[in-house]
């Protein structure tokens, strides 16, 4: 974070990025509130205790993570947090805090807490502690010295896992075993600096994601074969696989270089032809074949060496589907614990058979309930068949008085007997008195007329 470059260009009066919050610039009073320094006691006074705390913490977090950083400093975040001349008096209270509530942790510590063999090769690039800042802390003060280096662990670890699925895309991730120069070359925009990138790897190394091993005097780094998985210690097959490796790249680059001196060769013998210098342009063919038959010596070595390094890689593949297969017939088995063909077989019985149950209750349900009462088939029948005599002589009735027909259509009539209708005339003429009925009358005559 606060390499020699970065301090040249940090910013002074302001935040660079205009993410300050809104009463940054509006409220002059809460401002005035914000840049006093800390009681010496939260007790004094809680409320304004919190309320700072409560702004500047979340602030320097946020900063150091918009300047995607992981290492800090006071004097550094006084100059990123100048206002109008004035710097905040309570920023070593709060980094105080944070390292309190294990936010931060003082660098020299997070180095301390790492438990490896290797951590050695790193302790060069770090600045050991001044003998003042021990002094403070066997004595018991825990003010942070101005120039002393934090390391905001949240971020630490973000920028771990970013640097991680870095190097999980990249083609270095063949093998589990790469170079540091090459790997610190490819974190060069992740990491800013080369005490990050330590800072990383510890961090990497503290989760068993990595584990970094000297080799001839070149450090190399080996990485965890999955996201979750826990990295092995370094054995000789891996070593040999590098040692392929840098043999691949050294033939890889002999190769070019002896190709663009064929190149050259064949240039100079033209350049002699054209001057009409046949003996050089001779001795330039010459050596033009001699570089080409080395040419193809290195490619024939390098084929061999490629050809091993693919074996290897396929082997890895192979192992890697053969523990997938052995893992998946493992949780077969356990799930098929249970299992027997009989008991399938037995399985499928009772569902046969409760389904058999089934339709005979849904037959005998549909079958109704008689009451007891047993009706003879033969006797509905001859009833039927007098229904349907019947329907069939009422058209012809209608069919002989199409008139009454026409009647009956329209409004009903009941059907009234002749002999009523000469009792119910006789009735009349008595009542009326002196009217005797004549046995003889004709029987039209006492229709009644329609």
């Amino acid at each position: 974070m606060w390499s020699p470059e970065r301090e040249a260009q940090a910013p002074t009066g302001g935040d660079p990025a205009g993410l300050l919050p809104p009463e940054w610039e509006e409220d002059e009073e809460r401002m005035s509130f914000l840049f006093s320094a800390f009681k010496r006691s939260r007790e004094v006074n809680s409320t304004d205790w919190d309320s700072k705390m409560g702004f500047w913490a979340p602030l320097v977090l946020s900063h150091s993570r918009r300047q995607g950083v992981v290492r800090l400093r006071l004097r550094d975040l006084q100059e990123a947090f100048q206002r109008k001349g004035s710097v905040p008096l309570g920023l070593a209270t709060v980094l105080q805090d944070l390292l309190r509530r294990g936010e931060l942790q003082r660098e020299s510590d997070f180095m301390a807490s790492v438990d490896s063999s290797w951590i050695s090769w790193g302790v060069g690039v770090f600045l050991l502690k001044p003998l003042k800042w021990t002094l403070s802390n066997m004595l018991g003060d825990n003010k942070v010295p101005a120039e002393e280096v934090l390391v905001a662990v949240e971020l630490l670890k973000e920028k771990a896992e970013e640097v991680y699925r870095l190097y999980q895309t990249s083609p270095l991730s063949s093998h589990p075993v790469v170079a540091l120069s090459e790997l610190s070359a490819l974190c060069a925009n992740s990491c800013p600096d080369e005490r990050t990138f330590y800072l990383v790897l510890l961090q990497l190394q503290k989760e068993k994601r990595v584990t970094v091993l000297e080799q001839n005097g070149e450090k190399i780094v080996k990485f965890a074969r999955g996201p979750h998985a826990k990295v092995s210690p370094v054995n000789d097959v891996d070593v040999g696989v590098y040692q392929l490796m840098q043999s691949e790249q050294l033939l890889s680059r002999k190769v070019e270089s002896l190709s663009q001196e064929s190149e050259r060769c064949k240039e100079e013998a033209r350049r002699a032809c054209r001057a009409g210098k046949k003996q050089l342009a001779l001795r330039s063919l010459k050596a033009k074949q001699r570089t080409e038959k080395r040419i193809e010596a290195l490619h024939a070595k390098l084929d061999t060496v490629q050809g091993i390094l693919d074996r290897i890689y396929a082997s890895q593949t192979d192992q890697m589907v053969f523990n997938a297969y052995q893992a998946g017939v493992g949780a077969l088995k356990l799930s098929m614990k249970d299992v027997t063909v009989e008991k399938a077989e037995s399985l499928v019985d009772q569902i046969q058979e409760l389904c058999d149950t089934q339709d005979e209750v849904s037959q005998t349900l549909a079958g109704g309930v008689t009451n007891g009462l047993d009706f003879d088939s033969e006797e509905l029948e001859k009833e039927l068949d007098i229904l349907l005599q019947d329907t069939t002589k009422e058209p012809l009735d209608m069919l002989e008085n199409p008139q009454e027909t026409l009647y009956t259509n329209s409004v009903p009539k009941p059907r009234i007997l002749d002999a009523e209708l000469e009792a119910e005339l006789e009735k009349l003429s008595l009542s009326e008195g002196g009217l005797v009925p004549s046995s003889k009358s004709p029987k039209r005559q006492l229709e009644p007329t329609l």
